[in-house]
């Protein structure tokens, strides 16, 4: 099992837009035009496609931690929920060639979890408003289009409260509704990175 932002875990998501990638994807103005985060992750993918070496994004010390406790994040929640918890690899879309999701876990034959561990003040503001942010929600939806599976538990996780508030759970159905439109938005965004590549390669080819 490939260890999560380990060289050959990203190597294995090199040039391919996964679950955490598509909230930036699907990101607009005000005004209803794309964002330059989505033109940022559209360089992004272009030049991972170009060199074969994925892009290194810095790694804060709570994102260090956050990976360091997602293994007993994930055996907290198969121990309260009673479930078990298979854990895969990058997995690609079934037909969006270029797209995948890494989901956290597999439960059972229906559903999926997705761990987070965040620092206190996130985890403090999950167990008072008992609400998901849109981002983490388009993640989920993005990797039940992967995987065909019905539902998503988030889950919030935080060792450093008392036992009964260290995990917070959430189930979330599959929406085809909002499925449809994410896909429908990834298949415009691989062709745009496809249509760079090649005015790139024609424009420099020339040159030389």
């Amino acid at each position: 099992m490939l260890q999560p932002g380990s060289p050959e875990w990203l190597a294995a998501r090199c040039g391919s837009i996964g679950a955490s990638d598509v909230a930036r994807m699907m990101r607009r103005t005000t005004r209803g035009a794309y964002s330059a985060d989505r033109e940022g992750l559209l360089a992004e993918k272009v030049l991972e496609r170009l060199t074969g070496v994925a892009v290194d994004r810095v790694k804060t010390a709570a994102m260090i931690q956050g990976l360091e406790r997602e293994g007993p994040a994930r055996m907290t929640y198969a121990l309260i929920k009673g479930v078990e918890v298979v854990e895969i690899e990058p997995t690609p879309h079934p037909s969006i060639r270029g797209s995948h999701a890494s989901p956290d876990g597999l439960v059972g034959d229906r559903g999926l979890v997705e761990i987070k561990c965040p620092q206190p003040a996130a985890h403090l503001n999950t167990l008072l408003t008992e609400a998901i942010s849109e981002d983490y929600l388009v993640q989920m939806q993005w990797q039940m289009a992967v995987t065909g599976r019905e539902w998503c538990d988030y889950a919030s996780f935080n060792p450093d409260f008392p036992p009964e508030m260290r995990l917070w759970v959430r189930r979330v159905p599959r929406d085809t509704k909002r499925i449809a439109e994410l896909e429908r938005e990834m298949k415009v965004f691989v062709k745009e990175i496809g249509l760079r590549i090649d005015r790139l390669a024609s424009r420099y080819e020339k040159a030389a």
